[in-house]
């Protein structure tokens, strides 16, 4: 990728993407639904509260901020919250596949946006500040 200034952000929200269609397709699921209705997250694992709500959303935020950040963040800040947010991410996302049983489904979207999260750390991990390298160049 050329320019990472679009590469990144579109990544981020194609994860973004990804974890909301795999909740969308979770609330079809009778045993999530059951759950739910209980007021149950991850297979009884979590009670759903207000403070597990507002934990998830921040948790949820932090990709959806790096849309913006990935955008407007100076190059050098930007590589490493990058990889930071990226790295963080698919951590979590790894961790909730250790939480019961997870369907097939949910594993499908979790290769995905762990796949995705890897790809955006790579990418920012090997960006290059532009400047510094035409900077190089004109001394040679």
């Amino acid at each position: 990728m050329k320019n990472m200034r679009i590469a990144l952000p579109l990544l981020w929200v194609f994860m973004v993407l990804n974890y909301a269609y795999c909740d969308i397709v979770s609330e079809f699921d009778p045993a999530v639904l059951a759950n739910a209705l209980q007021g149950h997250a991850a297979g009884g694992t979590f009670a759903i509260t207000p403070g597990f709500l507002f934990a998830a959303s921040l948790l949820m935020e932090i990709p959806m901020a790096m849309v913006v950040l990935s955008r407007v963040l100076p190059q050098a800040i930007n590589r490493w919250a990058n990889v930071a947010a990226a790295s963080f991410m698919a951590l979590v996302q790894l961790g909730s596949l250790t939480v019961g049983s997870p369907a097939a489904y949910y594993v499908f979207f979790s290769l995905i946006e762990i796949s995705t999260l890897v790809s955006i750390a790579v990418l920012a991990v090997r960006w290059k500040d532009a400047r510094r390298t035409e900077a190089a160049l004109e001394t040679i």
